[in-house]
């Protein structure tokens, strides 16, 4: 038997709240088929969050500038100073153009959030997902297409993509700052 130490991280009483959620929740998983149905299942795994939110995407579509995503990354962030936002894409480039609460976001809680570009040698990696701490997660299989899988209270299978998510952030670097310096 693998140890419950190994999936739970945090504060003692975070452990303590995921080996509860683990011993007696069943995990819930939704298959998504389409835009709507993966932007809603973002929603749902983000309003969730009580501590760290880690999402991987290509880039930051519309979806990411819409006011109900904006309210519930903005009330996760207003939650506690600990809080904390980690977002890697391949291409950056358009989230200035497509995604503004995100950038007003980043202005107001610079401190809790960060926003990475991959390396040329994790470009590869084409399947976006989010995790929400250490129990839930939204995985999509392909950039291209919409099909995912929406899992909620399901320790085990977060902690596999938390570890891929943390490869990725290696293979990456600051990308979008808070602010522009101009000379």
């Amino acid at each position: 038997m693998v140890s419950q130490r190994l999936y739970f991280a945090g504060a003692p009483r975070d452990r303590n709240m995921s080996v509860y959620m683990a011993e007696n929740t069943l995990p819930q998983h939704t298959s998504l088929l389409g835009d709507t149905e993966y932007d809603a299942a973002v929603d749902t795994a983000l309003a969730k969050a009580r501590r760290s939110i880690r999402i991987f995407e290509h880039t930051l579509g519309r979806g990411y500038n819409s006011p109900q995503r904006f309210e519930l990354l903005r009330r996760f962030l207003l939650a506690s100073q600990r809080n904390r936002l980690q977002i890697v894409v391949h291409e950056p480039r358009t989230i200035d153009r497509n995604c503004p609460r995100i950038l007003n976001l980043l202005r107001l809680h610079s401190h809790a959030i960060s926003i990475h570009e991959t390396h040329s040698n994790a470009k590869s990696v084409y399947d976006p997902f989010a995790v929400v701490d250490d129990h839930s997660f939204v995985h999509r299989f392909h950039f291209d297409e919409m099909r995912g899988l929406l899992a909620l209270d399901d320790p085990i299978g977060t902690h596999t993509l938390a570890e891929r998510f943390d490869e990725i952030w290696e293979a990456s670097s600051p990308t979008v700052a808070a602010t522009t310096i101009g000379l």
